[in-house]
């Protein structure tokens, strides 16, 4: 059996807001209302179908071929993809 994630407690307030986090996360989420706990968001796995696993295998070996046949790395290109993350942030400042 797989180990049980902490649940996070929030307010139905903060909840809202913050849907889509909590949409996205594979933490259970109980939900207060007045410090109560009102309900309990447990997400489920999706699964992916067979075709989007084929479609993500393709598209890997493909990426891998263009890095390959610039003469770079993926360390390289992760490292300039940062790089550039963070002069948009501080010009954006």
């Amino acid at each position: 059996m797989p180990p049980v994630k902490e649940t996070a407690k929030v307010g139905i307030r903060e909840f809202r807001e913050n849907l889509s986090t909590y949409l996205e996360s594979p933490t259970p989420v109980a939900i207060t209302r007045h410090g109560a706990t009102i309900g309990i968001y447990v997400p489920t796995k999706p699964k992916a179908r067979q075709e989007t696993l084929e479609a993500l295998r393709v598209a890997g070996e493909k990426m891998r071929e263009l890095v390959a046949a610039a003469g770079t790395s993926e360390d390289e290109l992760v490292g300039d993809f940062k790089a550039l993350r963070r002069e948009r942030r501080s010009s954006k400042s």
